[in-house]
């Protein structure tokens, strides 16, 4: 094993050591007030005001024209009770078979218009979401969990989609039915209307009661699945810490606590239905036991036929599909709602200003400088990682980042390629924060994400607009062009997951030809060539050679051999610049990059032959 592999190890441990930080720390991201949440729906339902309309007004008609069922059937009763000619029924069975064919056309033709207009709508909530969510700071999302950013996008989008696609249409129909038929009741006579709404109180009484107890369950239950989901994933994440310091029961306790606490508000949620349905099954007993009573006072005084009062316990029976539908989807709509709230909350997350352009990248004087002064950082209150950093990067000045492990040396690349603020003192780029400085800062790090597709798109990420030769270009400069022609498709060749899996080397190439074709004037490297074993590391040394040529670069150096032909050597011990200059004058100054330099020659004088 050689001193970079210990290096590698010691500094694996320490980031997992980073993972397993307690939710005492985390910040989670924002959840939407109501009115802000119903605010946003309103915003992404106005684009599409004229398919709300044709979609309701359907459904309006297809509701309005079912309601005739019931006078239709209360109508055949009278013609039997009243024992008149047999083909006095022709006409109403013929009226209920016209009346069953409109109402599904018009039923149908509502529904897929409610269901568009839902869909479209989520779509762009989905579009809003993950563009804000990628635009996010890392610093924001590291301190909220990444199980919490993790839980809206699954879980919550998963609740708001099946509410758009089965709760809004049903529950829409479940309105429009509710309030027509109390008015069929009305117009059969007014006292049936009154003897069914007795059952309203009870009803109201069980919404209120779910609604004020449902709404804060529901969104403890929210709060406690993305808790159990980040302590999944801080476990997982640091498992070799977990072993190294013997940590399984405590973290298996976590676990299962906050498992338990999960099941726990599930299973409360459970009890809470029971009781829903309960006190619906009373107000229906009530209702319905009203309306028959009144039917047989009317009948008996002569006020009203058998047909009649027939028809109005139908019109109330007719009701406990779209009353209990419209109150169980209270469970759905209050479930979306919780999901919604914190998608809305993530949306309405202030995006970073961002001030550079494509266009602006390099002035008359080329590529900027870029200017640390006092900074300093912390990533927990008390423990500071960077102390009172002074640096100067020139323009197209190549500066190697030295030290051991723990100085700080990833946590300064990032604060130079604007991932973080400083929480103390500036970093200048360009006259530029670098959060603000647009495309002026270029970020290639050791972990690489090859995305899903034909290469040439995957190229194109960086350059939407860059013809194929410029494509073949910047691989050609990075020596990635031979194996990508070599691809079974050449560089429509799909890449990435379910497609062909490219080795560590050359990700890396591909991640440097990506970074040639965005041309940033300043360029950070943070280990980007580390993953290359010891027959890729000349050709991935060569590729960022050419990658660099010509900008001003920040370089995080794996080996040492990329601190040698750096401009300047900047050398970091916990947190602090303890040594600055060329790779010759440390080398004479006998200092800690000497001792590093030494160290690293003969770990390379061990291995080889």
């Amino acid at each position: 094993m050689t001193t970079e592999d210990i290096r590698t190890d010691a500094e694996d441990v320490r980031t997992d050591s980073e993972v397993l930080r307690t939710d005492s720390v985390r910040a989670l991201l924002p959840t939407a007030t109501p009115a802000r949440t119903r605010a946003a729906v309103r915003e992404l339902l106005r684009p599409q005001r004229g398919l709300a309309f044709a979609g309701f007004g359907l459904m309006v008609v297809a509701t309005a024209v079912g309601l005739l069922t019931q006078p239709l059937l209360g109508h055949i009763v009278d013609v039997v009770t009243e024992r008149r000619s047999p083909d006095a029924l022709t006409l109403p069975v013929v009226a209920l078979a016209g009346v069953a064919l409109v109402q599904g056309v018009t039923t149908a033709l509502g529904m897929s218009l409610v269901s568009r207009l839902g869909e479209t709508a989520l779509a762009r909530l989905r579009e809003l979401f993950v563009e804000r969510a990628l635009s996010l700071p890392l610093d924001r999302i590291e301190k909220a969990g990444s199980g919490d950013l993790n839980s809206r996008v699954t879980r919550d989008v998963s609740r708001v989609a099946d509410a758009v696609r089965g709760a809004l249409p049903e529950l829409a129909r479940s309105a429009l039915s509710i309030v027509l038929t109390l008015g069929a009741l009305a117009l059969l006579d007014w006292r049936f209307l009154l003897a069914a709404l007795i059952a309203v109180p009870v009803q109201a009484h069980t919404a209120r009661w779910y609604v004020r107890n449902a709404v804060p369950l529901y969104a403890k239950e929210r709060i406690a699945t993305g808790t159990q989901q980040q302590q999944l994933l801080d476990t997982i994440g640091g498992a070799r810490t977990v072993r190294a310091y013997r940590l399984q029961k405590g973290h298996t306790r976590q676990v299962t606590e906050r498992s338990r606490a999960a099941v726990e508000l599930t299973m409360s949620g459970v009890r809470l239905m029971l009781r829903f349905y309960s006190r619906l099954h009373i107000a229906e007993y009530l209702g319905l036991s009203a309306v028959l009573v009144t039917g047989f006072l009317l009948v008996r005084d002569g006020s009203a036929s058998v047909g009649t009062a027939t028809a109005a316990a139908l019109y109330f029976h007719s009701l406990f599909g779209p009353v209990n539908t419209a109150l169980v989807l209270l469970d759905d709509a209050q479930s979306a709602t919780a999901g919604l709230a914190r998608l809305v909350g993530v949306v309405d997350e202030p995006a970073p200003v961002v001030a550079g352009h494509a266009d602006d990248r390099t002035t008359a004087a080329g590529p900027p400088s870029v200017t640390l002064t006092g900074v300093s950082h912390a990533y927990v209150a008390g423990r500071p990682v960077l102390h009172d950093v002074h640096l100067e990067i020139r323009p197209k000045e190549r500066v190697a980042l030295v030290g051991t492990t723990g100085a700080g040396k990833t946590t300064l690349a990032k604060l130079v390629a604007g991932l973080h603020r400083p929480q103390a003192g500036r970093i200048d780029v360009g006259g530029q924060e670098p959060d603000e400085a647009g495309q002026l800062v270029g970020l290639v790090t050791q972990e690489v994400h090859v995305f899903a597709g034909p290469l040439v798109d995957d190229l194109r990420l960086a350059r939407p607009d860059a013809h194929i030769e410029e494509l073949r270009e910047a691989l050609e400069t990075v020596g990635a062009l031979g194996w990508a022609e070599a691809l079974p498709e050449g560089l429509d060749t799909v890449v990435g997951d379910g497609g062909h899996r490219l080795t560590a080397d050359r990700a890396q190439q591909l991640a440097l030809a990506r970074l040639l074709l965005a041309d940033p004037p300043v360029v950070v490297l943070d280990e980007a060539t580390a993953e290359a074993g010891s027959s890729g590391a000349r050709q991935l040394d060569e590729a960022a050679e050419q990658a660099l040529r010509g900008r001003t670069a920040l370089v995080v150096a794996h080996r040492l051999s990329q601190a040698a032909s750096a401009d300047r050597v900047v050398v970091l011990s916990e947190g602090r610049v303890v040594e600055n200059g060329t790779h010759d004058e440390l080398l004479a100054a006998r200092g800690q990059y000497a001792t590093l330099w030494q160290a690293w020659s003969d770990s390379r004088s061990a291995d080889t032959p």
